[in-house]
């Protein structure tokens, strides 16, 4: 426990530790792959229950690994900008977390399990994949996060594999618009990453901790971001050419003046208080984004 972060209460020790604001991460694909497989009318409310839930218990387990990992590895020290991390801080023991995200893993394959039985070995692979993308993102001998990688794992987890994994439970019929769909939800998500990474440049450049941020430079990244958002307005566009899908498509237009907000947070960013706000922004225009693309899919 630090002087700078005294400890709260045990409830909002451990809500701080499964990082809320991030959230939305997990459920957002879930909800955009569902919506492409109603287009056929397919739509079991336990499968997208369960399929949510355990999505959400994967990704609160990964924060929890990556917490106590960068404790050990010295990325967390008291230079980190951003919200509080509650190993570093003496909040929870390493012991703790790393016991939760045991059994939120334990939880997310018995949910795992159910889906199984609903979408076969696809649904085992993915589940697969994930748990193991989940463990892999912070601990074991090549961690994605220390090798420049968090923004490519959370495209393929958070985008490609979440949507086109919840699309193929409601409907096994899939077609190349559920991976189109899981595009531009999977560059948002590495977005929310980027801001991460961009924010901790100085103190994973010490620690030696390589990600896409400490490789492309402060600059580099922010206009990467810029790039990031451009491309996710302007892909719905590219989903037109599908017949069963109408110009409804073009409603995550209307989180453009959010996409403005989000980058001008981001490009000004320099204090913790800035970061804190710029991941915000930018987890809000995910979740905005992703609720009026799966609306639109549907129109």
């Amino acid at each position: 426990m630090t002087a700078e972060h005294p400890r709260p209460p045990s409830a909002k020790a451990w809500i701080a530790a499964v990082r809320p604001r991030t959230l939305g991460a997990s459920l957002i694909p879930v909800l955009v792959g569902t919506s492409v497989a109603e287009i056929g009318h397919h739509l079991d409310l336990s499968v997208l229950f369960v399929a949510a839930f355990t999505a959400l218990l994967l990704q609160i387990a990964a924060n929890l690994l990556n917490d106590v990992s960068d404790f050990y590895s010295g990325v967390d020290t008291a230079a980190r900008m951003g919200p509080v991390r509650v190993t570093q801080a003496g909040w929870l023991t390493p012991t703790q977390v790393y016991r939760a995200a045991a059994l939120i893993l334990g939880l997310a394959t018995m949910g795992g399990v159910y889906l199984v039985s609903v979408g076969g070995w696809p649904i085992l692979l993915i589940g697969l994949l994930c748990i193991g993308g989940a463990v892999a993102y912070s601990l074991g001998p090549f961690q994605f996060a220390r090798h420049a990688l968090g923004e490519v794992a959370a495209f393929l987890f958070f985008g490609i594999i979440a949507v086109v994994g919840s699309a193929y439970l409601q409907n096994p019929d899939i077609s190349s618009m559920a991976i189109e769909a899981a595009v531009p939800i999977g560059i948002l998500v590495s977005m929310l990453m980027l801001v991460n990474n961009l924010r901790d440049i100085d103190t994973d450049q010490a620690s030696g901790k390589i990600t896409l941020a400490v490789l492309l430079g402060a600059d580099r990244a922010r206009a990467l971001y810029l790039g990031g958002l451009i491309l996710a307005l302007a892909w719905p566009l590219a989903l037109l050419r599908y017949p069963t899908i109408t110009r409804g498509v073009l409603l995550p237009w209307v989180a453009f003046p959010l996409a403005i907000a989000a980058a001008r947070s981001v490009w000004n960013a320099r204090s913790s208080e800035d970061f804190i706000r710029a991941l915000g922004d930018t987890a809000i225009l995910h979740a905005v984004y992703g609720v009026l693309l799966a609306v639109g899919i549907l129109w």
